[in-house]
Parts: C-alpha cells; structure tokens; sequence
C-alpha cells in the first residue's frame, strides 16, 4: 500500500513514519515522507512580513534559517526510514503546505499520515490546521497523528449506515491483519469496539436498525480473526465517540470521512472534524 506521510522536522512528522511501522498492513507499506517548504509565508509574531525596503536582510536570514531546518528534516526523516526498515522514499517540494501535499497524496487504495499539529503554532492560527483541511479534501484515508505509536491493541470503529462508516469497516478488514505482534514475539488479535451512536430523537425502527448494523459489522469483524463487540449510545455522535475511546483505552479511532446527515453536518459541524480536533488519540478518517 502506497503511504505518504507528511512530516516537518517536528514530533508529530516523527511520530507519523512511527505509526506507519507499528500498524499490522496487511500489504507492506511503500513510504514516501513528504517535506514541503514554504518560504513565500515568512512571518514574524503576529504579523506577515511583505517583501519591502528595509526588511530584505531579515528575510534572507529567514529563509537560510528555514533551508537549514529543511535539510535537517530530510536527514532525520531518512535516517528513521532506515532505523524503521520502512522501503520508501524522502522528498522535498515547495509551495503551500496543504495543497502540495493533496497534489502528492496517495489515491483511494492509499494512506495520508499528517501530524495533529506541527512546528509553528502561530501559522496553525493564522491558517488554520492543516490536518482539517486535508481530511476534508483528500481522496484517500488519512491518519491524523496525536501521539507516539504504540501497537495496536484496542480501536474504536464508530458506525452509522453511511456509505463512508461501510468504507471505514472495509478499511479495517481488507487492510489491517486481525492481530499484532507482541514484545515476546506472540500474535494477539486485535480488540475492535463497533459504535453506533443513536440520536436523542429517535423515528419508529431506528433501534433495531441499529442492532442489526452492530450484529453484521461484529459478524464480519470476527470472521476476520477480530475481537469485536458492539456498542450503542445515545446522544451527540462526536461527544459519544471521543468518551468510548477514552473508557475503552483505544490505541485508534475510525471513522468514516461523513455520515448520513448532510444537514446536520451544515448546522453542527463534520463529526469526524469534531474528533479530529479534540480527541486524546490518533484518529483514522475514511473516504
């Protein structure tokens, strides 16, 4: 499977080439750790610095500044591929950081890996986050890096009969292998909570829709070689979700890229945003 990761000197771009050797592919990953640069948005605290008389000197520094951080990052992301035994490649590219990065994306059979945040906070202010913009505009998964990767033993699958919540359950079975390696060298299958978060108002059948959903994803789970069980509450689907992985000690959480209400998603927001924004833990976000 073709992996790109982005990756920007800072933890998370470390972190991100980390979860890719610690998630159980089925298929090996071919890595390419993508660094963009871009030096046509220099900034100073609070204020964008134009090209005028006067400041030339302070944005030459700059941009020596910043190359030599780039080839830093190039360095480290390349002695990590090899410390990893990830078969891929590193690659620099300028231009705006979101939009470089969708050009170079894997398409739909692949995976996108950005950290949650990265080296400068006050461009996150000022641009908003990058992690955002590309799980709403990628054509592949993407993975969005909170923490250092850890095994994977427990995940939360959140479900809602929506075209994307089916792609997020064939991710896991087509491109996951059931069980992960332990320390010791033993195999141990995998734990898959199936969520479904029912809403507060509810229409004639929605419950037993509901558990017959649960029942065929956990079915399909646990032909696989999965662990699973299901998992239904009551209230906002978000909110609900982000509690499961914390009661649950989740390593992940997937979840498709949109659900069934497009007009809710207009009034109260991408519930799969709303995870990626504030959940504890890495989430995987399938189109």
């Amino acid at each position: 499977m073709n992996v790109l990761v982005a990756t920007d000197g800072s933890k998370y771009g470390r972190w991100g080439l980390n979860w890719v050797a610690q998630l159980p592919f089925v298929e090996p990953a071919k890595v390419m750790a993508l660094h963009v640069l871009d030096v046509a948005t220099l900034r100073a605290p609070f204020l964008a610095q134009p090209m005028m008389a006067g400041n030339e000197q302070y944005v030459q520094e700059e941009i020596q500044s910043i190359g030599a951080r780039s080839a830093k990052t190039l360095q480290d992301a390349t002695q990590q591929l090899a410390s990893l035994k990830l078969a891929g490649t590193v690659r620099k590219e300028q231009g705006p950081v979101a939009s470089t990065i969708l050009k170079r994306a894997p398409k739909r059979d692949g995976l996108l890996v950005v950290g949650s945040q990265g080296l400068d906070a006050l461009d996150r202010f000022m641009l908003g986050s990058i992690s955002t913009n590309l799980i709403h505009h990628a054509t592949c998964p993407v993975l969005v890096v909170k923490s250092e990767a850890t095994p994977l033993r427990r995940m939360i699958l959140a479900i809602d009969g929506s075209d994307a919540s089916a792609k997020a359950l064939k991710f896991v079975l087509t491109k996951f292998q059931s069980d992960q390696s332990t320390s010791k060298g033993r195999r141990v299958p995998i734990h898959v909570t199936v969520l479904h978060v029912l809403p507060v108002v509810m229409y004639p059948g929605l419950k037993e829709a509901s558990k017959k959903l649960l029942e065929q994803s956990v079915q399909k789970l646990i032909k696989a070689g999965f662990i699973a069980e299901p998992l239904c509450y009551l209230g906002n689907p978000a909110e609900e979700i982000m509690k499961a992985a914390s009661r649950q000690q989740a390593d992940l959480i997937v979840m498709g890229a949109q659900g069934l209400g497009a007009i809710a998603r207009f009034l109260i927001g991408s519930v799969s945003t709303r995870v990626v924004q504030h959940a504890n833990g890495s989430v995987l976000v399938v189109r």
